[in-house]
C-alpha cells in the first residue's frame, strides 16, 4: 500500500481523453518525477491526485483515504493531506509573507495564530526567508515567492507534495534557489511526485522517472535506466528533442 495509490485512472474533457488508464502507487517518503512533452496529461494527473479535476473511472488514494468528489468532508480532509505547489506562486498579494503561511492553518485546522506565527518563522527559516516574515510577496523576486508558496504548503504538514512545473515561470537564475529547497525536502524524506522539464534535477533528486506519452504511462524506473537505456522510441525522441 502506497501513500498514493492510483488505480485504472481515466480522465475525459468531453470526447477528449486526457488520461487513460493510469496505474501508479508512491511509497512513502518516495520523491517521483513526471516527465513528458506539453499535453501528455503529467499536470492533469497531480490535479486529480489533490481533487482539482474529477477523473471518471479508477481509483485514487491518499494517506489510505479514497477520493470521494461528491463527498465534501472527504475532499477537505484529502486536501490537509496533500500539499501542491503551482507554476504561479498564487500567493495573496494583500497578506504579509508570514501570514500567507499562516493563513491555512489557522483558518482549516483552527491553530492557534501564535503557534501559527511560531511555525510560519520556522518554515520560512527552512526556505531561506526567515527575514522576510513581514514582507508583501511584491516585495521578493520570483524565486523567493515561489519559496513562500513551498513554505504555505509545508504549514498543512502534507503527507505528500506535489510539484507542477514549479520552475517554469522563473528567470533562469533564480531556478537554482527553488530546486535547492526540494532537495532539501527530499533528503528530509518528504513523499513528492513532480511534473519537471529540469532533466538533471530529476535525475539527481527522483528515486523514480514517470515518463506520460499521449495519457499513459509509456516508461518507468529508476532514472539511470529511463535517461540510460529509454526502452521505446517515444522516450527516445522526448530525450533527444530537449538535448539531454
Amino acid at each position: 500500500m502506497g501513500i498514493v495509490d492510483i488505480a485504472g485512472l481515466r480522465k475525459r474533457y468531453g470526447a477528449n481523453e486526457v488520461l487513460k488508464g493510469i496505474d501508479l502507487s508512491v511509497a512513502p517518503g518516495e520523491v517521483i518525477a513526471i516527465i513528458g512533452k506539453s499535453g501528455s496529461g503529467k499536470s492533469t494527473l497531480l490535479r486529480c491526485v489533490n481533487g482539482l479535476e474529477a477523473f471518471q473511472e479508477g481509483t485514487l488514494t491518499v494517506d489510505g483515504k479514497a477520493l470521494l468528489h461528491d463527498d465534501k468532508a472527504a475532499m477537505r480532509a484529502l486536501r490537509q493531506r496533500v500539499g501542491m505547489i503551482f507554476q504561479g506562486f498564487n500567493l495573496f498579494p494583500h497578506l504579509s509573507v508570514g501570514r500567507n503561511v499562516m493563513l491555512a492553518p489557522t483558518l482549516v485546522k483552527k491553530s492557534d495564530p501564535f503557534a501559527a506565527a511560531e511555525q510560519a518563522r520556522a518554515l520560512l527559516a527552512r526556505v531561506g526567508l526567515a527575514e522576510k516574515f513581514d514582507a508583501r510577496p511584491d516585495q521578493l523576486s520570483g524565486g523567493q515567492q515561489q519559496r513562500v508558496a513551498i513554505a504555505r504548503a509545508l504549514a498543512m504538514e502534507p503527507a505528500v507534495l506535489l510539484c507542477d512545473e514549479i520552475t517554469s515561470a522563473l528567470d533562469p537564475e533564480l531556478v537554482g534557489e527553488v530546486l535547492r529547497v526540494v532537495e532539501a525536502l527530499a533528503d528530509d524524506g518528504m513523499t513528492l511526485l513532480m511534473v519537471t522539464h529540469e532533466m538533471n534535477f530529476a535525475r539527481k533528486v527522483s528515486d523514480r522517472l514517470v515518463f506520460m506519452h499521449a495519457g499513459r504511462i509509456h516508461e518507468m524506473g529508476p532514472p539511470e535506466q529511463l535517461f540510460g537505456a529509454p526502452q521505446t522510441a517515444e522516450l527516445r525522441q522526448f530525450l533527444a528533442s530537449i538535448g539531454d
